[in-house]
């Protein structure tokens, strides 16, 4: 046994000893019950604790609520106990990484998982999971990302991932953290984001053919496997509902005490914003989903993020009394940055996953700009990085240490998403716009291009609508901002006139030419 099996063990056990400990002093009062819970979730997630990756972690029964009960029994107390010691001692590769990488938060009946992930491996069968990805706009952004890399690693371990899109229920639209109903989306738009958002499936993940863009040509190498995604539309089945035999089929098993009690419809209620008849249905689609997932592809897991808690415990729920089956789900945390901000957003706009939406460079720059404190969260979950690469890296993360690291994060995530090639044009970007490397010449590969015509060039662009183009600034008043503040270049020099366009002479006789947004972000504007 290594020291650091044996130092688990040890914690393992004085979590319990604890629990047991503080189960025996437990009073009748509410609020002692309440200390007691609070005592026990301090110890058991302490820094020195293994677990504590795992986001105050906590378990559910299939037939759990949203939210915990206001008291608090010895019984669960006992429970919470058991919980933990269940998670000390998983053995499915699967749970252990998501783990051990920080993205469990919330799971039901996790042991019962374990054993039938464990039991399946052990059979050469795969079990099957599904997360969904409503398509809500023609790109996913990072903050889908946490969701991608845990479809790949449920693949790595010996599973089936399906990627569920949400043609159908983008046509209602998930209330879930919204202050005000979402924008209703045509038909068309809906087919469109769909086709954006499906592209970047393949490059996390290896489908089945005819599914994820899988053609037999491009999969003729490659034996079938068990593992094999697949990509299935719930407008598939949503779209041809018949609505009053649906209510009836299903409009018992939903309370409307139950669904009210779920944070989404609490938070939009106490804020006193409207909430539609429309939406409030979002959560019984997203249930129906899970039963019809089971019953098509044997679909046992549903994947989400802790937002969506609610809405999956419902379908298990459905799945045990329409079908009598056990179905499970588990949640990652909803990750924000170390100052709280919520990942995937940033002052210059949403960090998009298509590379039609957002260039490799600017992707690459957006880790690379990770803040000290979240550098080693982000490899665990990001990339493919070992722990124990991560770790000795984070006992050495002092002064320029730091900044190679979030190097080696920028590196493994870009490489993830656009393929490990571009990085090589990227760091001649860097090197060339921020060392003094290379020309200016071979160093733009990695930028974002836009292209005009020479007769544009003759008559003059405004620098204001190129920083827009090259999604340097979101609207022409924040490329005025950028200019007024002494933030926008040509090349090294300063554009000081809002008004200025780019021409000709601009160009000085070169076929491109480019424009700096601050000191590291920056685009290319060439001559077609």
């Amino acid at each position: 046994m290594n020291l650091r099996m044996a130092a688990y063990l040890t914690s393992a056990a004085m979590m319990a000893t604890t629990a047991s400990a503080l189960t025996r002093s437990i009073l009748t009062s509410t609020t002692t019950r309440r200390q007691a819970i609070s005592t026990i979730s301090s110890r058991l997630h302490s820094p020195t604790s293994r677990v504590s990756n795992c986001n105050k972690f906590r378990l559910f029964s299939t037939t759990a609520t949203e939210e915990a009960t206001e008291t608090t029994s010895t019984a669960q107390i006992d429970e919470a106990a058991r919980d933990e010691e269940a998670l000390a001692n998983l053995k499915s590769p699967f749970l252990i990484t998501m783990r051990d990488r920080g993205f469990l938060f919330q799971c039901t009946n996790l042991s019962e998982l374990d054993k039938l992930l464990c039991d399946a491996t052990s059979n050469n069968e795969a079990i099957s999971a599904y997360l969904g990805f409503d398509a809500t706009a023609n790109s996913l952004h990072v903050g889908s990302l946490l969701q991608i890399m845990i479809l790949r690693h449920l693949q790595q371990s010996g599973h089936r991932p399906i990627v569920l899109i949400g043609g159908g229920t983008s046509k209602v639209g998930d209330p879930t953290g919204k202050d005000e109903s979402r924008v209703m989306l045509t038909d068309d738009i809906i087919q469109q984001n769909t086709d954006g958002i499906s592209k970047v499936f393949q490059k996390f993940l290896n489908f089945e053919i005819g599914h994820g863009g899988q053609t037999e040509e491009a999969n003729n190498d490659t034996e079938p496997k068990n593992t094999d995604a697949i990509m299935v539309n719930n407008d598939d089945w949503l779209s041809s509902l018949k609505y009053l035999q649906f209510l009836r089929d299903y409009g018992t098993y939903f309370t409307i005490n139950r669904m009210m009690s779920f944070e989404s419809v609490k938070q939009r209620l106490e804020r006193e914003a409207p909430f539609s008849f429309l939406e409030f249905n979002y959560m019984i689609l997203q249930a129906y989903d899970f039963l019809e997932l089971n019953r098509r592809y044997n679909a046992q897991l549903q994947l989400g993020g802790s937002d969506q808690w609610g809405n999956m415990i419902s379908g298990v729920e459905l799945g045990r009394r329409v079908d009598s089956k056990q179905l499970y789900a588990l949640t990652a945390p909803l990750i924000t940055t170390s100052d709280g901000k919520k990942m995937g957003k940033t002052a210059g706009g949403a960090i998009w996953l298509n590379s039609d939406k957002l260039s490799e460079y600017d992707y690459w720059q957006f880790w690379r700009n990770t803040s000290d404190e979240d550098v080693i969260r982000f490899m665990k979950l990001f990339t493919e990085l070992s722990l124990d690469e991560i770790n000795d890296m984070e006992g050495k993360l002092q002064g320029a240490e730091i900044n190679k690291a979030k190097i080696v994060l920028a590196d493994e995530a870009t490489a993830l998403l656009h393929g490990r090639e571009c990085l090589k044009a990227i760091h001649d970007t860097v090197d060339s716009m921020f060392k003094g490397g290379k020309s200016a010449e071979a160093s733009t590969e990695g930028l974002n291009r836009i292209f005009i015509s020479e007769e544009e060039a003759n008559t003059g662009v405004k620098f204001i609508d190129l920083f827009v183009q090259l999604s340097l600034a979101n609207s022409k008043k924040e490329a005025r901002r950028l200019i007024q503040g002494g933030g926008a270049k040509l090349g090294e020099e300063k554009i000081t006139d809002e008004n200025a366009v780019l021409n000709m002479d601009g160009f000085d006789g070169n076929k491109e030419v480019t424009l700096r947004a601050g000191k590291k972000r920056a685009g290319v504007v060439e001559l077609k």
